[in-house]
């Protein structure tokens, strides 16, 4: 069931398909409640975060961060062509695990998570937490999970025939 009212669309992005399939279904959200969008990219050092404070190296640091928001960038690009400019978009990248950044960013009973579900095989479900699942467990707020496109177990250099086909 959808709020009565929407303060603030968080989506999780990633650059994979379904965070795209997310994302452009954030953007409507956005456009249909008039609430700011929130599309927020997490990440954590290579090797882990414990890694990184037992011997953090500021330059590093910097790159993996602006790697970031480069991926942040690459995904309006990929998913939307740009940035909207007919909504109120902040673009967040956080240091962290993504369902817990998600959850952090939405800390308004009215805010909006919207997530991709992903397409995943058994051993990655039992290996990693899934992030829909841990937005939906420790949100304050509505989780709107998105399923994945139906082109999203396509290997992408023919999801790229496929759209020039179409």
């Amino acid at each position: 069931m959808m709020p009565t009212s929407i303060g603030r669309v968080i989506v999780g992005v990633d650059g994979s398909p379904g965070s795209l399939h997310a994302l452009r279904r954030a953007v409507e959200f956005s456009r249909a409640w008039r609430a700011p969008l929130y599309p927020v990219l997490a990440w954590t050092p290579p090797g882990g975060e414990s890694t990184a404070r037992l011997r953090p190296v500021p330059e590093l640091e910097r790159d993996w961060w602006q790697s970031a928001e480069h991926r942040l960038n690459a995904a309006f690009e990929e998913g939307l062509g740009a940035v909207p400019i007919d909504i109120d978009c902040e673009p967040q990248v956080v240091r962290g695990p993504a369902g817990a950044a998600l959850v952090d960013v939405a800390d308004q009973p009215d805010d909006l998570i919207v997530v991709g579900s992903g397409r995943h095989g058994v051993f990655h479900r039992l290996t990693h937490c899934h992030v829909a699942g841990y937005c939906i467990a420790h949100a304050d707020c509505s989780v709107f999970v998105v399923p994945p496109p139906p082109l999203a177990g396509t290997p992408r250099h023919l999801r790229h025939r496929k759209r020039l086909a179409a």
